[in-house]
């Protein structure tokens, strides 16, 4: 038969149709086909095979009721056609009983073809640890970490630059985060150089990675340093209660490595430009808030040791207000105060007058921080740096974090208002300022009350009487562009100042003994001053020939008399002076001990009887009521005071006589203290004398 191109292009199609089916030209199926019964024909020829079933059996019935002649010949020819029948549609059966049921399928196809949110896919790996690939992130972080040092921290940071890239910048900026600072505090003995170079790590990826990093490493260790602090301070209480046990002994040699190894780590940030001087001066209020334990002055001394001349230069006024909090809690911590505790206020006074430098090896890993400071500027000019400026973040920031936002990230939530907390401050700062234009023209009008007859002399008044205290009065003062002659006004504006008070102030001697501590000059200038005072109390034979020729020129305050208020205010400023070693009885050696008017007799003996009483007190007394005199006698301070009269010959001769005639006795009001005092200190002028003479 002769097939046109239409029929046969039909043909190719049909057979094409056919192999896909799984149909042979003998009308077989193949083995193979309909796993599963994925064409879903298998239903539709299930249900033609029971329908073929159903209609034989009903023209069986027929059959059987209509001729039963041809029963044998229709049931063979029926069988022969079933067979037949059978014998093609083969497999059917087996196919049709591996469908799973309705239902059954169902589910499986809504289960695949769910939607699955994607921080929720991973939530059953979560539960049970961190996915593998969570794992092997960690393993290769800790593996450049570990490998780190200084000559090969630029390709270890190339190489966490390309982790960032083949993973999420999350979970690579918590893995980093986790591994250095577990690694940092759980270390108990560390040095300092590790600490240095993995702060010089997070530093170099703070310029390349961004301010994220920065932002969420900070912050975790900050956290982190709380936590610990907080923890620090509940076993302090228990080994102070149990400090007889194993166990608190073993607690004492490693308790609070973690805190220090976390301050360390938060200084060298600093150092290294990731943070500024804000977050690190609220660190410092924070160990300085409540009582100043021994383990709170080691931090301190951290912080200032590695950190110290950067904060003064960065922000000098916050450096002063933390000296101040340090001073206002000496006096009440005076008898308890270990030499730890001394050397930490010593050590911010010189870091506060720029008498404590930082050379490279005056601190742990100093040459370290120089070298790695030194790759960090190349890596500024070798690569595109996207941070350019430290974190200038608070503590409060990083506490409010959660509820008011983070204001320091780029397009992150922030519910505060910029705009009104500007305002606000600026409201303040301006009625400040004219709160103290008022303040210091009431003081300048005082001044001139008071006698201050020159510009100098009122401006070094208005800063007395303006100042927090007199620590704040000697730094303002030492601030004043006065030359060397114009720095005499200073004492003897104090001077004045506290002969004036109707009671006696010891704030204006404090201020005195703060500035001799900074100057010399001061304690020559307080000689001078004592000898004026001395002339003005008529003893005429006081001072230099060239004094003693000019006494008719007036280069003091106005002064028409004496008082006995002001007459004892100076003595008891005067003999704290001596007893602090701001001056020395030698200031005594030009009067004459045998004819002493009556004024300067009295001023005498109350200078001998301030310096009996301070040289055994911490802080000056208000009264002289014998109840506040000191209980314990220590004859240490007081030997050291009158030995140094010793060297002029003259004068311990006068002092023996005068002490021996003013503390008889019979003269004395208290006969406990001050002739325990005076008998000391006669024995030690004697005793000197001979010695002197011996020589």
């Amino acid at each position: 038969m002769v097939h046109t191109r239409e029929e046969e292009k039909e043909d190719k199609y049909i057979a094409y149709l056919e192999s896909k089916l799984g149909w042979r030209k003998g009308g077989r199926r193949t083995n193979n086909y309909g796993k599963g019964g994925d064409d879903g024909l298998d239903d539709l020829l299930q249900d033609l095979e029971s329908m073929e079933k159903s209609v034989f059996s009903h023209s069986k019935d027929i059959s059987e009721t209509a001729s039963g002649g041809n029963d044998a010949v229709d049931r063979e020819g029926l069988s022969a056609e079933q067979s037949d029948e059978d014998e093609g549609w083969d497999g059917i059966g087996d196919s049709a009983g591996d469908l799973p049921l309705p239902d059954e399928q169902n589910d499986s196809v809504l289960d695949e073809s769910r939607y699955v949110p994607p921080h929720l896919r991973n939530r059953e790996a979560s539960a049970h640890g961190d996915t593998e690939a969570q794992f092997k992130l960690t393993r290769q972080l800790k593996g450049l970490l570990n490998r780190m040092s200084e000559q090969n921290i630029a390709s270890i940071t190339d190489g966490v630059e390309e982790i960032y890239r083949n993973h999420r910048r999350h979970d690579v900026t918590s893995s980093i985060t986790t591994l250095i600072v577990e690694g940092i505090s759980a270390h108990s003995m560390l040095l300092d150089s590790y600490v240095v170079l993995h702060a010089a790590f997070v530093s170099a990826l703070h310029k390349l990675i961004g301010v994220e990093f920065a932002a969420y490493f900070v912050q975790n260790v900050v956290a982190t340093y709380e936590r610990h602090f907080a923890d620090l301070k509940n076993d302090l209480h228990t080994t102070i209660a149990q400090p007889d046990t194993e166990q608190s002994h073993v607690a004492g040699d490693t308790l609070g490595k973690e805190c220090s190894n976390l301050i360390i780590l938060l200084s060298e940030l600093y150092n290294f430009q990731v943070i500024s001087c804000v977050l690190v001066y609220d660190v410092i209020r924070g160990l300085l808030d409540g009582e100043l334990t021994e383990f709170q002055v080691e931090l301190l001394l951290k912080i200032t040791r590695n950190s110290g001349p950067q904060l003064r230069q960065d922000d000098p006024t916050a450096l002063k207000s933390i000296i101040q909090m340090v001073h206002s809690k000496l006096p009440s911590q005076a008898n308890a105060m270990s030499s730890r505790t001394r050397f930490m206020v010593e050590t911010l006074t010189n870091l506060k007058n720029n008498k404590l430098k930082r050379n490279a090896g005056a601190t742990p890993g100093g040459e370290a921080v120089e070298r790695l400071k030194k790759f960090l500027a190349g890596l500024s000019k070798k690569r595109h740096v996207l941070a350019h400026e430290p974190l200038r973040v608070s503590l409060d920031d990083l506490h409010s974090a959660e509820s008011k936002g983070k204001w320091w990230l780029v397009g992150a939530a922030w519910g505060g208002d910029p705009l009104v907390d500007h305002q606000e401050s600026r409201r303040e700062a301006i009625a400040k300022v004219e709160a103290d234009v008022l303040s210091e023209n009431a003081l300048q009008k005082l001044a001139r009350k008071q006698g201050m007859n020159t510009e100098i002399r009122r401006g070094i008044f208005v800063v007395l009487m303006s100042s927090e205290d007199y620590v704040d009065a000697q730094e303002r003062l030492s601030q004043l562009k006065l030359t060397e002659v114009q720095q005499r006004e200073i004492i003897r504006v104090i001077l004045h100042c506290c002969g004036n008070e109707k009671a006696y102030n010891p704030y204006y001697t404090l201020v005195g003994q703060q500035l001799c501590r900074m100057s010399h000059s001061h304690k020559i200038t307080l000689q001078f001053c004592l000898w004026d005072f001395l002339r003005d109390m008529g003893e005429t034979n006081v001072g230099g020939a060239e004094i003693i020729k000019n006494l008719g020129e007036d280069a003091g305050f106005d002064v028409k008399s004496i008082s006995s208020t002001r007459i004892k205010n100076i003595a008891r400023a005067y003999g704290w002076w001596i007893a602090k070693d701001c001056c020395t009885l030698a200031i005594l050696k030009p009067v004459d001990f045998t004819v002493l008017q009556p004024q300067s007799r009295t001023f005498l003996k109350e200078l001998l009887t301030q310096i009996f009483i301070s040289t055994q007190v911490s802080t000056p007394l208000l009264s002289r009521n014998p109840k506040d005199l000191p209980k314990g006698h220590n004859r240490g301070p007081l030997e050291e005071v009158f030995m140094k009269a010793t060297r002029v010959q003259t004068l311990v001769i006068g002092l023996v006589y005068f002490i021996g005639d003013v503390f008889k006795g019979d003269m004395i009001e208290d006969d406990g203290f001050l002739k325990w005092a005076a008998q000391v200190a006669r024995d030690t002028l004697r005793t000197g004398m001979d010695v002197v003479a011996g020589l």
